[in-house]
């Protein structure tokens, strides 16, 4: 069947990919809607919920981005919160 520890590294880039994707999904459709209500709920066509899609696309983007730096720079991380958590 699969074999994990042979093909790892194959295994967690799938994994990064498809949580950048879903996150970024989620955002957008979460931002739909919640502006498509509120064009509902003041009677206006499709004014927030375009506003909102951009707003969704933004902030997924910067949180798509936050992901990749973590990712990417993982000892960072790592040592910053060696240094904050330092002797007492």
């Amino acid at each position: 069947m699969f074999n994990y520890h042979k093909n790892r590294d194959w295994a967690e880039n799938l994994s990064i990919v498809m949580q950048l994707g879903l996150t970024m999904a989620g955002c957008i459709v979460f931002c739909f809607f919640v502006g498509h209500g509120l064009d509902k709920w003041m009677g206006f066509k499709s004014i927030f919920a375009i506003l909102f899609i951009l707003l969704g696309i933004a902030g997924g983007a910067n949180v798509c981005y936050r992901q990749i730096l973590d990712v990417t720079n993982p000892r960072e991380k790592e040592d910053s919160d060696d240094r904050s958590s330092g002797p007492a």
